[in-house]
């Protein structure tokens, strides 16, 4: 093909292309939305809406609310992937490759933590309001979290659980089976449904979801937001 014509082609594409309106991602990467269970849903497309996607998908007769037997069952569903060699157990190599590979983010204070040599070179900084009586490092916040914040999967999540999976592990044996996977998933769907109401909306859900703060700002509370309330009641008593 003579030389020109290519050229012309080539710049025919480029124009062609610059026409086209720019991609806009809406998902936000460092947000994934965690599940109650644990599982992870990331923004994968334009406008995708993880915590929508999770919802939807444990709703399974589309009725637009979350019964306790869907959220069962989206529990059972979840158990059977974390539960690779099909023992019916979720065991300590099953949680590691959870952690590390599937939802990485529940890693409690991976974003905190430094070798020796960091945290001796690390300055202190004095607060004018306080004098000499408290010191507190410049790392104490990190993109705008608080050390002794949220941690883990509560930041990503509907409740304050950092590990959820290990968290279901309710006889701390080291070992997760799908009878107490089954028993976290009724005691977390009583968490969320503080009204008794049999059922989760996702207007109602969404009230729950954190906001992650200003990567510049340091979070303060008011005495009334002291106690994180998505989760730490007793559970509801059963009928």
């Amino acid at each position: 093909m003579p030389f020109f014509p290519v050229i012309a082609v080539i710049l025919a594409s480029a124009a062609q292309a610059g026409a086209e309106p720019p991609i806009v991602v809406r998902g936000l990467p460092w947000a994934p939305f965690i599940s109650p269970m644990g599982e992870p849903f990331r923004a994968g497309v334009t406008g995708d809406d993880p915590f929508a996607r999770w919802f939807h998908q444990a709703d399974r007769d589309r009725d637009g609310m979350l019964t306790a037997d869907e959220m069962h069952a989206d529990a059972e569903r979840f158990f059977a992937i974390l539960d690779s060699n099909h023992d019916g157990e979720i065991d300590p190599e099953e949680l590691d490759i959870y952690e590390s590979e599937i939802a990485p983010e529940v890693q409690i204070n991976s974003r905190w933590k430094r070798s020796p040599q960091e945290a001796a070179e690390a300055e202190p900084v004095k607060h004018h309001d306080r004098g000499d009586r408290k010191r507190r490092r410049v790392d104490d916040y990190v993109d705008g979290y608080q050390l002794h914040g949220l941690q883990g999967a509560a930041r990503y999540g509907l409740l304050n659980l950092p590990e959820p999976v290990a968290g279901a592990d309710a006889d701390f044996n080291r070992g997760t089976s799908l009878d107490e996977f089954r028993r976290a998933a009724t005691n977390r769907f009583q968490l969320l449904d503080s009204k008794r109401e049999g059922r989760l909306t996702l207007q109602g859900l969404e009230m729950r979801l954190p906001t992650r703060p200003s990567a510049s700002s340091h979070v303060t509370r008011s005495k009334e937001e002291e106690a994180d309330t998505r989760v730490g009641l007793p559970f509801p008593q059963k009928d």
